[in-house]
């Protein structure tokens, strides 16, 4: 296949050379988009002048026919293509000849791979932000069946205060909302068109920018035709967000590992999200949770390649560049993919509330209303930890727990302890009580599914 830019040099590139610099087998995804931009400027080259309109005419009629025959399969992309760009102009004319030509006019593949990629992940943006919401969607569903099921809040990995299941998988929600956050902020900042850069600076021909982003629902176009054309900050944004939501991912999906295990037995998985061992007939392992947390350094790696390739890199296009696609949507493959099979896992997954309650009802996660229990009848707070401490040790000793211990022998440690006082430091008491906003306590519980429920809304109808 002649190479489009042949002229300057004869265009015949070592076989193995050829092949390292092509990167067809990466931006054929992007077909869809290529062609959307390239009729977009035609259909401005033609209202310029700067082409007649049957010449336009032409070349968006040919260009909708070579997307409809991709899309059905009568057209296969070329695999020795150089990139996808090439490949659909050469199509365009071998299809409609010399026409097929002057699509490139005021147009450089610097400008055009920029719009693309651009174009193409604000399509990807707006999927992994439907599978997010789907996800916190299953979160709330699964909260709002679990609301008074009281399980053990960690710090450092042991048990420290009694909180509700719903409490705590809402903290996971809080995280899948700033996902999306980033998300929408990135895509706003993206969301202009270097279309009409050409190279680096520009064209001596009366094109309009503003016509070209606006045709193709950009907020407007990238200010300076340099930056337009190796400006690859969207891509760094996206990846970082990405990999936050990786992080998001693998610490829920450590947990569910965690819970799933006998020494925990929380949750059980549906059989659909598991799978056994080859030898050993007991096993029901979490390996689809277990590969959402291996992914997670996959994602971390698309993004410091980014980083590490773009840190050294003149203005304006280098072919270095060429790189930031793979990173990209691999990274966005990854995250679509992970979230694909979260959702459904979490949505199905069986919360085992009694075993979550027994193991509350160890550990002394009743210890800190205790230390209220006697700051609130008049005791200094540090007073009532030291006394709360010495009666924690004791229980231990002695191998029994704070509910059980006589109230005769709370009283050795102070007069201001009363019979009332195991009212106070039961689990549904202590999680009860818990009034501050944002806390376990059943209205600010209440009040978090509702509000996330109504972002669910509003973000679906954005």
């Amino acid at each position: 296949m002649e190479k489009m830019w042949a002229g300057r040099t004869a265009g015949a590139v070592n076989s193995i050379a050829d092949d390292f610099n092509s990167s067809i087998h990466i931006d054929s995804v992007m077909y869809k988009q290529d062609i959307k931009g390239s009729m977009a400027h035609a259909a401005m080259l033609s209202a310029k002048g700067i082409i007649s309109k049957e010449d336009s005419d032409l070349i968006i009629s040919a260009l909708g026919d070579i997307l409809s025959d991709i899309d059905s399969g009568r057209l296969e992309i070329n695999p020795e293509a150089e990139d996808i760009h090439m490949f659909i102009e050469s199509v365009l004319t071998e299809r409609i000849g010399d026409v097929g030509k002057r699509l490139h006019t005021s147009r450089s593949r610097n400008d055009q791979v920029a719009l693309d990629t651009r174009l193409y992940m604000r399509d990807k943006i707006s999927e992994i932000k439907r599978l997010l919401l789907d996800l916190l969607d299953a979160v709330v569903f699964v909260a709002e069946g679990h609301k008074n099921d009281i399980m053990p809040g960690y710090t450092h990995l042991q048990r420290a205060q009694p909180i509700t299941f719903a409490h705590h998988l809402l903290a996971y929600a809080e995280m899948l909302k700033r996902d999306i956050g980033r998300l929408c902020d990135a895509g706003a900042r993206m969301n202009y068109s270097p279309l009409g850069a050409c190279a680096l600076a520009g064209t001596t021909y009366p094109i309009s920018r503003a016509m070209t982003a606006e045709a193709l629902g950009f907020d407007g176009y990238c200010q300076n035709s340099i930056d337009a054309v190796s400006d690859r900050d969207y891509c760094v944004e996206l990846l970082s967000a990405f990999s936050l939501i990786m992080t998001h991912l693998s610490r829920f999906s450590e947990e569910i590992i965690l819970w799933s295990s006998w020494e925990f037995s929380f949750v059980e998985l549906d059989d659909a999200f598991t799978t056994g061992s080859s030898i050993m007939p007991q096993k029901k392992n979490s390996d689809m949770a277990e590969l959402v947390r291996g992914k997670c350094g996959r994602v971390y790696g698309d993004l410091i390649g980014t980083l590490t390739m773009l840190k050294g890199l003149p203005l304006a296009y280098n072919k270095d560049m060429q790189e930031d696609k793979e990173s990209l949507f691999d990274a966005t493959e990854t995250v679509a993919r992970c979230l694909e099979v979260f959702a459904p896992m979490v949505r199905t997954m069986k919360v085992k509330s009694e075993n979550m309650y027994a193991a509350a009802n160890r550990g002394f996660i009743n210890a800190t209303d205790l230390a209220d229990y006697l700051t609130k009848h008049g005791m200094p707070f540090r007073t009532a930890y030291k006394t709360v401490g010495e009666i924690v040790s004791r229980c231990i000793k002695e191998n029994t727990v704070l509910d059980s211990l006589p109230l005769e022998v709370y009283k050795t440690y102070s007069e201001l302890f009363d019979e009332d006082l195991y009212e106070e430091i039961s689990l549904k008491t202590c999680v009860g009580k818990r009034i501050s906003e944002g806390s376990t306590g059943p209205c600010s519980v209440d009040t978090q599914i509702e509000n996330t429920k109504n972002y669910i809304k509003q973000m679906k109808e954005v």
